[in-house]
C-alpha cells in the first residue's frame, strides 16, 4: 500500500490502527487496483499514468459519492449514469481531454478480473450507462466511495506536483550557462527509471536535433537532386494508437518505435502492425545494442519454430536499435545551440502532453 493510500484511509478512519488498517485494505479489491494503477508518481520505469482506467472509475464515484453514499439498498434500483456525463466529466479531469473510451467499455473490467482474480466485473455496463458493482463498494458495512475518491483526487494533485517540477527543472536548464552542465542534466534524464512518456519526449528531442544536421540527396534524376536535411516527426501523444509508430523521418521514410527490453512479444506486435515494415527501436535501456539484437534474433527463432520464412520477415524488420548509450553519445556530439533547442523541444512537448500552455 502506498504510503498517501495509507494516510488517507488513517484521516477517513480514525477510529482504526495501522494494523486494521491494512486487514482492512486487504478486503478491498477496489482500493488494491487503485494502489497498483497509482506507481506512476514514484517514476517507475515500468508503470505509465493509467488515467483512463482510473478515470473511468472516479467519473462513475464522484456521482456516485453525491447521489448514493451509505444508501445500499436505494443504489441496487440504479440502472447507471449515462455515458455522455461520465465520459464528459473524466475528459474535463486533469490530463484527460484526449482520454477515449475503452476503459469504460471492456478495458478496466478485462485488468480487473486479471489483476485482483475477481469473478466478477467492477463496472456493470447496461445499454450505454455504466455503475460500479456494489460488492466492491462496501467493506463490510463500510462505504469506501470516499476514501477511493480522496486517493484518486490525491493521486492527481502529487501527478500535477510532479509535472510542475520537471517543467521548472527544464527552465532552470534553459537558463544554465554551461553547455556541459545542460548535457550532463539532459543524459541524467534519459536513465532506466525514466517514466515511459518523459523517455519518449526526451529521445524524440534528441533524435530530432541530431539528425537535423545529417542531409541526404533526393530527386527523381541525377541531374536534378537537391540536399535535404532528416526531419523527424512525432506522431502523436504518447500512449495513441498510433499503429507502432512513435516518429517518422523524412525524407527516408523511416519508422520509429519507442519500447523497453521486458517484453519481446510487442516488438513483433508492432512489427506486424506496420506490416514488417522496417523500424528502429528506441529502448529505454543501458544493456549494449549488440545485446538486445543478440536476444531479439533468438527469440524470433523461438517464435518461428524454426521456419525461415519467418525469421527472415522478422529480421528483415529490424532497421537499428538505439538505447540510452547511443541517446547520451549522440548528445555529446551537438553544439550549445542545439542542446538548448533539445531543451525547448522537451518543454514544448511535455507541455503538449499535459495540455498545459
Amino acid at each position: 500500500m502506498k504510503e498517501f493510500i495509507q494516510n488517507i484511509l488513517l484521516r477517513e478512519l480514525p477510529h482504526m490502527n495501522g494494523e486494521e488498517i491494512t486487514e482492512f485494505f486487504g478486503r478491498s479489491p477496489l482500493l488494491q487496483y487503485l494502489d497498483a494503477k497509482m506507481g506512476a508518481i514514484f517514476g517507475d520505469s515500468k508503470t505509465r499514468r493509467s488515467l483512463a482506467n482510473i478515470y473511468a472509475i472516479y467519473s462513475i464515484l464522484h456521482f456516485y459519492e453525491g447521489e448514493y453514499y451509505n444508501q445500499p439498498q436505494k443504489y441496487r434500483d440504479f440502472g447507471g449514469y449515462e455515458y455522455t456525463k461520465l465520459f464528459a466529466f473524466y475528459r474535463s479531469l486533469y490530463g484527460g481531454e484526449r482520454l477515449q473510451n475503452h476503459a469504460l467499455n471492456s478495458r478496466v473490467n478485462g485488468e480487473f478480473r486479471n489483476k485482483m482474480r475477481q469473478e466478477t466485473d467492477l463496472i456493470i455496463i447496461n445499454d450505454g450507462k455504466y455503475a460500479l458493482h456494489i460488492n466492491y463498494l462496501y467493506v463490510g458495512e463500510v462505504d469506501i466511495s470516499k476514501i477511493a475518491n480522496r486517493i484518486v483526487e490525491e493521486y492527481i494533485n502529487l501527478l500535477i506536483q510532479k509535472d510542475n517540477r520537471l517543467i521548472a527543472d527544464i527552465e532552470e536548464l534553459l537558463l544554465l550557462t554551461s553547455v556541459g552542465e545542460k548535457t550532463r542534466k539532459i543524459s541524467e534524464m534519459i536513465d532506466e527509471l525514466a517514466e515511459a512518456r518523459l523517455f519518449e519526449i526526451i529521445s524524440f528531442a534528441i533524435l530530432k536535433n541530431y539528425y537535423k544536421n545529417i542531409t541526404v540527396y533526393f530527386g527523381y534524376s541525377r541531374e536534378n537532386l537537391q540536399e535535404q536535411p532528416l526531419q523527424l516527426y512525432k506522431t502523436g501523444r504518447t500512449n495513441a494508437n498510433d499503429g507502432g509508430i512513435d516518429f517518422v523521418m523524412r525524407p527516408l521514410g523511416r519508422f520509429f518505435q519507442v519500447t523497453e527490453v521486458a517484453n519481446y512479444d510487442k516488438y513483433l506486435l508492432d512489427m506486424d502492425k506496420v506490416m514488417h515494415f522496417p523500424i528502429t527501436f528506441v529502448i529505454k535501456t543501458l544493456q549494449p545494442k549488440e545485446e538486445i539484437r543478440k536476444m531479439l534474433d533468438e527469440y524470433i527463432e523461438l517464435k518461428s519454430g524454426g521456419m525461415r520464412i519467418i525469421e527472415e520477415r522478422y529480421r528483415a524488420a529490424i532497421e537499428e536499435i538505439i538505447t540510452i548509450n547511443e541517446l547520451k553519445a549522440y548528445l555529446l556530439e551537438l553544439d550549445e545551440g542545439t542542446v538548448n533547442e533539445i531543451l525547448v523541444d522537451i518543454d514544448k512537448y511535455y507541455r503538449l502532453e499535459l495540455n498545459l500552455p
